[in-house]
């Protein structure tokens, strides 16, 4: 009866606090019903509103204003562009890291959005002030050394602010739902879906608002209009402070994957328990400090042998001894590595929808009625609306109908998930092959933009399933203390399939050339993008079989559950196997 009573006892004061390791603004253990859910959750997506409004109202462009202003040709202004795009999503690596490990990551918002805007005002500079601008007249034949070197100054220093920005803002939203906390949990999963649609909003408003700006105002106009945005919602972050849950660094990440490899290469020679149970596992803490404990598996077992108590060892040596906790955590990082290999076809067909997909719609004739011009980039915007109502459909109707099906709280497993937005992914780049061959037979005049709306619909609500799923995936299977760099690593794989298509593009022009015509021409009327698009829908083709084997055999993170952890009682994130 008394043990009933504590129980119950413990659940009540589950429900009014907030358990593990967060803290409120004041460095206290966070009240249930005033920090975290959506209260919070709503002023993190509005800074992320405002910083992707920026990103998409500049990227989507650049390659416009490459060719156009600074007199780029095509394929030097695509490899630019991938350049770019490279370096702001690996930076995250570098950004998720200090605010997993020392900043914080509201601290590490925080700054990087002062960076960030820093990057816009210096942006706003080179194309206002007279002698930044890239010449004195409205029509550039020349564009001034200085205009060049302010412009790309300007784009790296936002590339900057986004690389602490993106990993920590994110990870950030999701810290607000507690994961032992079965409805908190629940929104958590649909967190990911509306972080998008805050996303998909900014995206939307960049390639249409702020495009028609570029396009009828000027850059320096649509420059100033991205800066006050930006500075309004820093001070919209900074205001919902006391609704948030930290928290607090634990400093390198790293270090006790290390040690976990030296105890194990130490201990190499040391037969294997023949019960996991000899194995070191972590005394449980105090529920109020306590992080969540991970449970044994049989895979990597030569990691195990790090678990292994010896004779009168002292376990206070990390070096020597790691918990199964932080050998279970080594396990996730090497899991991970050929899912993140995996996925990089995804990226380098993504990367063409901001380069070769806008030029495309430049060449087209883009008149709708009495005149009106659709500024070449706005066609982005048929992507945004697809991504917007594909998760919405998914997490509103296609996740309630599933779980009932699955008997899985997500609905479909993260890797079914992103492999289903693969396949959407290799049926956008036939369509384009198809399209941009028709474009080459029936000339660019005579073919309405709209040609391109089947392509950018496909990819849209492909990354509803792909982009989402890798979020999901990479923020929930690293290990708690990583998430910042969990987030950091799913910007990775846009960031190396950016320079790996950088790379691809240069390859390819290397070798059609020596057969007689490059497929990148100076401009789209002599190049053959249409191979281009067959030989990427080819190589997804190949790599999504790939991808099947491997999340075949992919085991997801195993988990303690807090209340009864003493009983060593696991539930895996999402089932024991995917794909299958």
């Amino acid at each position: 009866m008394e043990q009933l009573k504590r129980e119950e006892s413990v659940d009540v004061d589950e429900e009014k606090w907030v358990y593990g390791s967060s803290v409120d603004h004041k460095g206290r253990v966070p009240l249930r019903a005033s920090t975290g859910v959506w209260k919070a959750s709503l002023f993190i997506i509005a800074i992320e509103f405002s910083e992707r409004l920026s990103y998409f109202g500049i990227a989507t462009s650049l390659i416009l204003y490459l060719t156009k202003v600074i007199h780029q040709d095509l394929k030097t202004a695509a490899k630019s562009v991938n350049y770019w795009s490279g370096v702001t999503t690996m930076m995250p690596l570098f950004g998720g890291f200090l605010a997993d490990a020392y900043l914080g990551r509201f601290s590490t918002v925080l700054v990087s959005s002062i960076v960030y805007l820093l990057g816009l005002i210096f942006l706003t500079m080179s194309r206002l002030v007279p002698s930044l601008k890239p010449c004195d007249t409205s029509l550039c034949h020349e564009t001034r050394k200085i205009h060049e070197v302010v412009f790309f100054f300007a784009m790296y220093l936002i590339s900057i602010g986004t690389g602490g920005h993106k990993p920590s803002l994110e990870s950030f939203g999701a810290d607000q739902f507690d994961d032992d906390h079965s409805e908190e949990r629940r929104k958590k999963m649909s967190f990911f879906n509306w972080w998008n649609f805050g996303l998909c909003s900014g995206l939307l408003f960049g390639v249409t608002v702020i495009v028609y700006v570029q396009d009828h105002a000027g850059w320096g106009v649509s420059d100033i209009i991205l800066t006050a945005v930006m500075a309004t919602t820093i001070v919209i972050f900074c205001i919902g402070r006391p609704f948030y849950r930290y928290r607090m660094p634990t400093g390198s990440p790293l270090t006790p994957m290390l040690q976990v490899l030296v105890a194990a290469i130490k201990k190499r020679n040391l037969p294997y328990p023949s019960d996991p149970t000899q194995l070191y596992y972590e005394v449980p803490k105090s529920l109020k400090t306590q992080s969540r404990l991970l449970c044994h598996t049989d895979k990597l077992k030569f990691l195990d042998k790090a678990a292994i108590l010896e004779d009168k060892q002292n376990s206070a040596n990390p070096w020597t001894l790691a918990s199964v906790t932080k050998v279970e955590e080594m396990k996730l990082i090497l899991n991970m590595i050929p899912i993140w290999l995996t996925t990089l076809p995804f990226g380098i067909c993504v990367a063409q929808a901001s380069t070769f997909f806008i030029k495309q719609g430049a060449t087209l004739n883009r008149e709708i009625a009495h005149g009106f011009l659709i500024p070449p980039a706005s066609i982005y915007s048929v992507a945004a609306i697809a991504m917007i109502v594909s998760v919405t459909i998914y997490d509103k109707v296609l996740v309630p109908v599933l779980r009932r099906v699955t008997k899985n709280e997500r609905g479909l497993k993260i890797l079914q998930r992103i492999g289903i937005g693969m396949v959407f992914t290799i049926a956008t780049m036939v369509v384009a092959a198809l399209v941009e061959r028709k474009r080459l037979m029936m000339g660019s005049s005579s073919m309405s933009v709209f040609w391109l709306a089947p392509q950018f619909i496909i990819i849209g609500v492909g990354d509803g399933f792909t982009l989402v799923g890798l979020q999901e995936y990479f923020y929930d299977q690293v290990p708690d203390s990583m998430r910042s760099l969990g987030i950091a690593f799913y910007l990775s794989v846009i960031g190396a399939a950016s320079f790996l298509s950088s790379l691809l593009i240069t390859i390819v022009d290397h070798i059609t050339e020596k057969s007689g015509k490059s497929w990148f021409g100076k401009d789209l009327n002599s190049s053959r993008l249409d191979n281009f698009y067959w030989l990427l829908a080819a190589i997804t083709a190949v790599d999504l079989c790939i991808y099947v084997c491997v999340a075949r055999q992919y085991s997801y993170k195993n988990v303690q559950r807090r209340a009864v952890v003493a009983d060593s009682n696991c539930y895996e994130g999402d089932g024991a196997g995917a794909m299958a």
